[in-house]
């Protein structure tokens, strides 16, 4: 019977999955002002990529070169972007329209502390709201490409690889 391979499909859904729960914790906790936990976040990504990688070539029973699980954990990587984005686009437009707010205010009072002149916060402040949404969808996708494509790197150097010679002459 032969072995069922995992779809880079359905580990993208299963670590976007717990990188959404992480962050409904995190908001709901009220820890969401703590910037050290969006390191837990890149932490969670990294790992997942680096299991779907070995993972991947665990099933395939290490007949995989270096490129193949490379490419298996960048479509990974694919997948969770394109998922966490629309998370993030559904959340931050419908289901918390508040987070703008509170993250504009905490950015207002980072302003303040380093002595920033009135005017200079209200401009700077108009233009993150205006271009909120395609700040945060923005840096997603390059953060998220950026760690994605470092885990895929480990992920292919850390698994079992013993690819088959498809020129070695097999003797009967």
């Amino acid at each position: 019977m032969e072995k069922k391979i995992t779809s880079h499909i359905v580990k993208g859904f299963i670590i976007a999955l717990i990188l959404i729960i992480f962050g409904l914790i995190i908001y709901f906790t009220g820890l969401y002002e703590n910037k050290s936990l969006q390191y837990i976040q890149y932490a969670i990504l990294i790992a997942g990529i680096i299991w779907s990688c070995t993972s991947y070539a665990s099933q395939l029973n290490g007949n995989v070169t270096f490129g193949n699980i490379f490419a298996h954990g960048f479509k990974t990587t694919a997948v969770i972007i394109v998922l966490i984005c629309i998370w993030t686009f559904v959340s931050l437009k419908f289901l918390f329209p508040e987070m703008t707010d509170k993250i504009i205010s905490e950015a207002r009072k980072g302003m303040e502390e380093k002595n920033m002149s009135d005017a200079d916060i209200d401009r700077a402040l108009t233009l993150t709201r205006d271009y909120f949404m395609p700040f945060a969808i923005g840096g997603i996708i390059l953060m998220f490409c950026l760690f994605g494509a470092v885990a895929s790197l480990i992920g292919a150097a850390v698994a079992k690889k013993k690819p088959l010679d498809p020129f070695a002459q097999q003797i009967m």
